[in-house]
Parts: structure tokens; sequence; C-alpha cells
């Protein structure tokens, strides 16, 4: 079973923690646990947060950030009888139309920022990284950046957390 939901947000840093709880309570669908919660709200702020910081900075006409979500229940191995356990799924993207990125690999890696004079860590990829199961950037200069990232949620019953399962 799938559900999916589309916003669009300026790209403002009032902003960010409206994304953040958006995203975190549409994944309340698949009951994830607290700490599962927790890191895709770190990841989610850490995309607007760069999508505000860094892809308007030249050009603030049109600045906007495009959030697309999506949950899906999947079949994990039966571990019990006949029985065929679920786990969800959140699949996030989050994009932007401004400036683009010249060197994704560059970009990415831990603290490199562009802004050097500003209080930057240079962290952003490399936190939503650490904290969603997948994650892939894709951006073209000029036309913008587009940050996909999966959080597989483990299943529960009866209050009791079940192993992950490698997909």
């Amino acid at each position: 079973m799938e559900n999916y939901m589309k916003m669009e947000i300026a790209a403002r840093s009032e902003n960010e923690s409206f994304a953040r709880s958006a995203v975190a309570a549409f994944a309340l669908t698949l009951n994830p646990s607290l700490t599962e919660l927790s890191d895709i709200k770190t990841a989610v702020s850490e995309a607007v947060t760069n999508c505000v910081v860094h892809a308007y900075r030249d050009n603030e006409e049109n600045a906007k950030i495009l959030i697309e979500c999506k949950t899906e229940t999947l079949p994990v191995q039966a571990h019990r009888g006949d029985r065929c356990e679920k786990y969800g799924v959140i699949h996030i993207t989050v994009a932007d139309l401004g400036c683009g990125i010249e060197d994704i690999d560059k970009a990415t890696t831990p603290f490199f920022t562009t802004l050097q004079d500003d209080e930057r860590s240079g962290m952003g990829f490399t936190i939503m990284q650490t904290f969603m199961d997948e994650f892939s950037v894709e951006s073209e200069k000029g036309k913008g950046t587009r940050v996909r990232m999966t959080k597989k949620i483990k299943a529960t019953e009866n209050g009791e957390v079940k192993e992950r399962v490698n997909a």
C-alpha cells in the first residue's frame, strides 16, 4: 500500500521547521520509533536548510523548495510460521530550482562548504546520509538540486521492535 504527498514552500529559513514537522507527521502512518522519527526530521531539516542557504543565494526570485514523500508498506520474510510481517519505507525528495552544484563529490565531502566566511560546518550532506538508509544527490548547474532519501521503518508487533530487513 502506498501513500504520497507533495508540497511547495518558499525557500525561507522560517519554513524549515514547518517542512520538518510536515514530513514527520506524514511518516507517522508507518508507526516509526522516536529515534526513526528524529532521524527523518533531522535529515529533512538539513536538506531544507541547504536549499535556503545555498540554492538561491544569487537569485531569490522564484525561491522555492519542493518536497515529495511516498510511504509504502513492504512484506518481510516470514519468521513466524506462515505469517508475513511488514515494514514501512518512506521516500523523501527535497528539491530546489536554484544555482545547482558544480561538483557533487566535492559538495558531499564532510566539512566542505562554499561559505567559508559564514558559520557553516559543511556537514549537511553527511548528516543526511548518516541518518537515512539511502541517500543520493542530483544537480545541474543553474537548474537546481534534488536530494533523495529513504528511511526503512522497523515493523512492530505488540510494542516489540523487530529486526530490520535488508532489502
